[in-house]
């Protein structure tokens, strides 16, 4: 992958990492299903009425939609709402690694390199590092869910894989569209119209700062630059790009939030560091010995 690729990826990790801070602040004034249905309302409206539709089937469009916005998202605003960690999060939803390159062995036929094999058993040691002594803070319930909602992203990347090589500007608008609606029924499902109807009058700068973050840099610039990235490279080569989240994640929750980082955890981030690293140019250096 050319170095201003690898550059974009590590630019989407970090922008990524932070906006779990974002989502415990938003979901500390606002319900969760509401809060993510606002996100891709705003990253949908009013780009929609500029952005022409891009050129594949519906069904992807409507696939990519329901996995990122409804599945993942909605998965993931929740499962911090009741009490994940922000950084815990962020490490656990990097499982989604590991889901997309399997759906893509499976569905596409796609096999990781042996370099890409070992830099992903390494970053998955440091992820557990990082995940063992929260273990228990969040509760399983919303470690499960955080669970599912990887999986989710992992489908949601296989899809985007999928449509092509279409304009994934348009692709993130357009799909960002199908979210909102199902979304805002389960909040108000869940939550009850008083409730869904208060928060929107309520809503104060802090929050609409949140939406605006989650809906622009978040979802319209990062899972374009993502989707860009998974068009021109294999799952195995940019997924592991998602590892170094975790490390953004954690000291924005640190330095934000006031979440305690344990020593492990930063012996964590940087075996997942080293693990990215030997992803990246690990066939280089297997290439260099052999000759």
């Amino acid at each position: 992958m050319p170095l201003s690729h690898s550059l974009a990826a590590l630019l989407v990790t970090v922008i990524w990492g932070l906006s779990f801070v974002v989502i415990k602040l938003g979901v500390g004034t606002t319900p969760p299903l509401l809060l993510a249905a606002l996100r891709f309302l705003f990253a949908a409206v009013p780009a929609v009425f500029f952005i022409p539709r891009p050129k594949t089937g519906w069904k992807n469009v409507v696939a990519y939609g329901f996995f990122l916005g409804v599945a993942q998202f909605g998965l993931l605003f929740a499962a911090i709402a009741f009490g994940m960690p922000a950084s815990l999060a962020s490490v656990v939803m990097q499982a989604q690694v590991f889901f997309t390159v399997l759906f893509a062995a499976l569905l596409m036929n796609e096999r990781p390199g042996p370099h890409q094999l070992v830099g992903g058993l390494v970053a998955g040691l440091g992820l557990v590092l990082i995940a063992w002594p929260r273990m228990t803070g969040g509760g399983a319930g919303p470690f499960l869910m955080t669970v599912v909602a990887s999986a989710a992203w992992g489908v949601a990347n296989i899809v985007s894989k999928r449509a092509g090589r279409v304009d994934m500007l348009g692709f993130i608008v357009w799909s960002s569209l199908v979210a909102p609606l199902p979304l805002l029924g389960l909040s108000l499902w869940i939550d009850g119209p008083a409730t869904v109807v208060a928060a929107l009058t309520r809503m104060d700068g802090g929050t609409l700062a949140a939406v605006a973050y989650l809906a622009y840099p978040t979802t319209v610039f990062a899972f374009g630059v993502w989707a860009y990235l998974l068009s021109r490279h294999s799952a195995a080569t940019v997924t592991p790009f998602a590892l170094f989240v975790p490390v953004a994640g954690i000291l924005g929750s640190t330095l934000i939030l006031g979440e305690a980082m344990h020593p492990i955890e930063a012996v964590g981030g940087a075996v997942i560091v080293l693990g990215l690293a030997f992803n990246v140019f690990g066939q280089r250096l297997i290439g260099r010995r052999v000759v």
